[in-house]
Order: C-alpha cells, then sequence, then structure tokens
C-alpha cells in the first residue's frame, strides 16, 4: 500500500519487519511481497524524497551532501572526512554518483573462500541479472555532436578497431531482463573522451570485459538512469513504486528504530527469538510487531549500533554503554573496511573546447541546463562515464616494494590480528600477485578537491584516485545507550603503510617531495561511501557476525542485509553489489519459509 501512518503500524503484526528503506531493504520488502500472504513493514528513519529533483535529475553530485533530508552525514574519528550516506527512501541508491560497475570475479569468489558457500561469482551474477534492466540506446559524444547508435554496452570503439583489439561484446552481459534501468548517459562529454584515451596511451588496456566479471582497464561505464526521462533510477522507482499498491507492503518514514525486542527466555544458551522493533516517531517511542523476522538493512553504521544497542556485541562495548549484555558477539562494529580516494583537480585552458559541469555553478547556465533537461539534452543528460580499474603496477614504479614490504608486514604482525584477518590478508596479497585491480581512477568532469577552491568562471576535470584493497580495518561503536547519537566511527585510514605510500602524482606546485604527497594525501582524503564489514559474513570464531543464511549468531530470526555483510572489500563501485545481496537474501528468506 503507500506510505502508511502511525495507527497503521502500531496496531498490526507483520511477518518481517525491515529496518531500513534504502537500496537493500526496498528490494527485500519488494520480494518477499510477491507472495501475498506475507506482510512486511520497512522502516526508514529519513524522509520518502518521492519526486524530488535534487535525487531524480543526474550531475548534481553532492548536492545533498549535509542536508539531513537526505544525508546522515556521520563525522569519522580522527579525520575531517564525513561519510555521505544515504537517509530517506532509497538510501544510497538515491544519493550515489550514479557509477553502475560489477566486481571481478575472484573478489566475489573469495567470499565463498571465507566459510561462505553459495557466496560466489556464479550466483551473484544470476542476481546481478535479476537486478539489472540495460537499455540499449543513441549517445551523444560532446553536447554538439551527432548521436551514434549504441552498440549493446559498448558504444565507444568503432567495430574495426574492437576486431583489431580482440573485444568481445558478449563479455560485457548487461542483463535486460531486470528490474532496475541502466543506461549509457544521454551525453559523454569531450573531456572524458580524451582522458580516456589518454589513459590508453600510458598504458591501461581497454577493458574486455568490465561488467562481466574482469573490470581491468578503461572502459565507458552506463549509469543506473532511465534513457526515456535521463532521470536516475534506484531502488525506491525500480522496486517499491511499482509495488506500491500492494496491500501486504507497509512503509513508514521518518521512523528511526533504536534497538530489537526479544522474547524472554529462562535458558541464556538458547538462541534469541525477536519479536519486534523499538522506534520512535515524532518523539515518541512505539513498538512494531515481527512474527518471523528482523530483517536489519540500517547501513554499515546502523546496523551494528541497533545490534549493539540490542544487546549483541562486544562485551566491552556493551558494558561500557550500560546495555545487558544477550549475545557476547565479538565481531559486531568491527571489520571496517573502506574505499577511499584523493581528487586532483586541473583547470582547462580557454582555447580548449571543453564542456563541464561547472558551469553550472552560474545562475543562467543552470536554469538554462535544467530546462535542456526537459527536452533530453543538455549537461543534466550526462554522467560519470570515463573510469579506469588498473593493477598496482600499472600506476606506480613502487609497486613491487610496495608490496614486498606489505607482505613482510603482514608476517610480523600475524600473532597479533584478530581471529580471521590473516586470512583475509592472505588473499588480498594474492590479489596483488594476480594483478587484480586495487586502483580506480574516475574521471569527473568539474572541480571536486580540496583543499583549494576553485577559480570562478573556469572549467576544470578532475581524476579521482581511489584504492580498492585497503589493509586498514577501522570500527564502528556505540558511545552510549542513547540511539539519537550517532555510533563513533574510527575507520583508520593510515592503520597500514600500504594506505600511506605515495603514487607520483601532482597536487600542485608546492607540493614536489614524497614527505609533502604523503602530507597531502592525509589532508585530501575522500571517503568513497562504499564502507563494508562491519557485521562480516564470517565463521563465529573468525569474528563473524551473520552466517551464510545472513542469520546473526545466537539468534534464530534476526538477519542483516546490506554493505556491512561483505567480508572482504571488492574492486566495483558498491551499488550493484548490494542489489545482488538483497536479492540472493531474499531468496534465502522465501526458501526457508517454503518448506
Amino acid at each position: 500500500m503507500p506510505l502508511v501512518s502511525l495507527d497503521d503500524v502500531v496496531n498490526r503484526k507483520f511477518d518481517y519487519v525491515v529496518v531500513g528503506g534504502g537500496t537493500a531493504g526496498l528490494v527485500l520488502a519488494a520480494r518477499l511481497t510477491e507472495d501475498d500472504d506475507t506482510t512486511v513493514l520497512v522502516l526508514e528513519a529519513g524522509p520518502a524524497n518521492l519526486d524530488d529533483d535534487i535525487i531524480l535529475r543526474p550531475a548534481q553530485f553532492g548536492a545533498h551532501f549535509g542536508h539531513t533530508d537526505y544525508d546522515w552525514n556521520f563525522p569519522t574519528e580522527g579525520t575531517e572526512v564525513k561519510w555521505h550516506l544515504g537517509r530517506g527512501l532509497g538510501g544510497g541508491s538515491a544519493t550515489n554518483y550514479l557509477c553502475w560497475t560489477k566486481p571481478p570475479v575472484q573478489d566475489i569468489d573469495d567470499f565463498e573462500r571465507l566459510g561462505n558457500p553459495g557466496w560466489n561469482w556464479k550466483n551473484h551474477e544470476k542476481y546481478l541479472d535479476k537486478v539489472e534492466k540495460y537499455v540499449v540506446r543513441a549517445v551523444k559524444f560532446g553536447l554538439s555532436v551527432q548521436p551514434w547508435v549504441a552498440f549493446f554496452s559498448f558504444i565507444h570503439v568503432p567495430p574495426d578497431v574492437q576486431v583489431a583489439r580482440g573485444l568481445d561484446l558478449k563479455k560485457w552481459k548487461c542483463s535486460q531482463e531486470g528490474l532496475l534501468k541502466t543506461a549509457h548517459t544521454g551525453s559523454i562529454l569531450d573531456i572524458e573522451l580524451k582522458a580516456h584515451k589518454a589513459l590508453n596511451h600510458l598504458g591501461i588496456p581497454i577493458a574486455k570485459a568490465p561488467l562481466h566479471g574482469d573490470p581491468n582497464g578503461t572502459f565507458l561505464i552506463p549509469n543506473n538512469i532511465d534513457p526515456a526521462t535521463f532521470t536516475r533510477t534506484y531502488s525506491t522507482n525500480a522496486y517499491y513504486l511499482p509495488n506500491a499498491d500492494r496491500p501486504n507492503l507497509s512503509i513508514l518514514v521518518l521512523a528511526h528504530v533504536n534497538k530489537i525486542l526479544f522474547e524472554e527466555s529462562p535458558d541464556v544458551n538458547e538462541d534469541l527469538v525477536a519479536v519486534g522493533v523499538e522506534f520512535t516517531y515524532v518523539g515518541r517511542v512505539f513498538l512494531a510487531t515481527a512474527v518471523k523476522e528482523v530483517i536489519l538493512a540500517a547501513t554499515t553504521v546502523k546496523s551494528p549500533q541497533i545490534l549493539e544497542l540490542s544487546g549483541i556485541g562486544r562485551r566491552d562495548v556493551l558494558e561500557r554503554i550500560n546495555v545487558p549484555v544477550k549475545v557476547d558477539l565479538a565481531g559486531v562494529g568491527e571489520n571496517l573496511q573502506e574505499h577511499v580516494n584523493v581528487c586532483v583537480s586541473f583547470e582547462i585552458q580557454d582555447d580548449v573546447e571543453a564542456d563541464t559541469w561547472d558551469i553550472l555553478q552560474d545562475s543562467t547556465q543552470l536554469s538554462k541546463h535544467i530546462a535542456l533537461h526537459a527536452t533530453g539534452s543538455g549537461l543534466f543528460t550526462a554522467g560519470i562515464s570515463a573510469i579506469a580499474f588498473a593493477p598496482l603496477d600499472l600506476l606506480t614504479d613502487k609497486a613491487e616494494e610496495m608490496k614486498n614490504a606489505m607482505k613482510k608486514k603482514v608476517l610480523q604482525k600475524a600473532d597479533t590480528y584478530p581471529p580471521g584477518l590473516l586470512e583475509q590478508h592472505k588473499i588480498m596479497l594474492g590479489r596483488f600477485d594476480r594483478r587484480m585491480p586495487g586502483c580506480e581512477i574516475i574521471t569527473i568532469p568539474k572541480f571536486l578537491s580540496r583543499p583549494n577552491l576553485p577559480a570562478p568562471g573556469k572549467r576544470y576535470v578532475t581524476f579521482a584516485a581511489a584504492t580498492n584493497y585497503n589493509f586498514s580495518r577501522g570500527s564502528v561503536h556505540c558511545a552510549t545507550s542513547d540511539p539519537k547519537v550517532d555510533p563513533v566511527i574510527d575507520p583508520r585510514y593510515f592503520e597500514e603503510e600500504i594506505g600511506d605510500s605515495p603514487v607520483e602524482i601532482n597536487p600542485g606546485p608546492q607540493v614536489q617531495t614524497d614527505e609533502q604527497i604523503a602530507a597531502w594525501i592525509k589532508q585530501a582524503l575522500n571517503s568513497t561511501f562504499h564502507p563494508a564489514g562491519s557485521c562480516s559474513m564470517l565463521p563465529r570464531e573468525k569474528d563473524g557476525v551473520v552466517d551464510p543464511q545472513l542469520r546473526v549468531y545466537g539468534t534464530k530470526n534476526v538477519r542483516v542485509v546490506d554493505l556491512s555483510i561483505v567480508p572482504l572489500h571488492f574492486a566495483s563501485h558498491s551499488q550493484a553489489t548490494v542489489y545482488a545481496i538483497a536479492e540472493q537474501a531474499a531468496e534465502i528468506i522465501r526458501k526457508r519459509f517454503r518448506l
């Protein structure tokens, strides 16, 4: 049914209570309510944000930063970096940078290697196919060039060049059967093509199967957009709105979940049985009842917080905040991993023809391009298109030195690692040996770096250099039992030296030595807003939080379904994988209750 009122919630029982109406939460709600006799309640802390141009109109990256209607805006310990994670219906899928990429085969197979049967690339791709609906369309190169008819999923290389370079278009494998429309953007800007070719000249090849498990190389990515309207597609308009009239689907927004409620049991050795959740709505506390399961889909930050406030977590953390320990589970809030990046912006010379989003800072140009967007043209039909994934050795001659130093450090510290971390680090070292894409270069046609500010009226291109395989491990834990207070996020970005070794880049004439570059990296470091791992899917003895069925250890009917369950991070933007995790989780849950 459409968005519900408080009375529709507190006076009913639901089979499933899903905490979080973001990317994963809305997928779960849509799939579980395909069974007519199954009722689902979604509790979302943020607003609905329906028909909102800040969400729907592409190329407004960062417009939501700091606005509580859209952004959790989490601070992080010891840094100036904020984690701008999506708040409101759609979650991160409503606020991300629209990049549609998929991980390497080996990265997903590593989930299974770490003790999770069924979590492998073969299955992952099957669930990705249930998500993606790639739309073949014409694409403009630049804003004034005639459109080329798109080849299926590979649009920037003529057929003769494809043959010469041995490209197999079938290996792109974009599904056209799913619910979420994806497409190449309406306009691919000239500056992106030039950057793309420049990276090829520097030795990074064109990727041969970037959306079929091998993203190494340069390619022009699809975005999660509807090419008929040039608007964002996300979990709200792909999974919720088409099913909003289902009588067995209820969504309450502005409902902040405080903790999970459990049956009282005299046997402390029995697994906990969840009976619902406590939530705050307009300053008052209410209960929502779950008959079958409570499912956390509340982000890598909020899911562990809710577990801790419910009495599930590290004993020392729970005792410090005076929460009775129900399940002593050491992995909650640990194994936190994140992709990080440093952005370098370059001013484009005045005599070079290039369209960039910088001109949208001018109110006249902004109004002009908003009007053009309504006609399917202009800068708002463009998106981030040109990216490259590459192994470390293609980007720096220090790669072997860095790799050997990290191997030595891992061996020296092996006895001090928490359970399971040595195994993760050995897998990561193997990724370097196999020349996996540990680095990403993203071309962004606008100024997007710090600390220096752009000059008014100038045009810029920004290169974001991101790292995908970071050895540092952070944590997220409650500092108080007050659910209104955000947990403490300690990303420990510079815990391991390999994350602090400078690559040859040039942020400005005053920054030249290795020491200056290292200091500048620490100052300019950004989050890529892909945090993972804080409720890791690992064996319990390896500090796991959930099992391969995504059930929280020590409970019978609490699951976590979001990026926090990822045990080891992967080389990709995260949204496609979150969708696939939710699709796989929905199938696991439905199969259990059909038996």
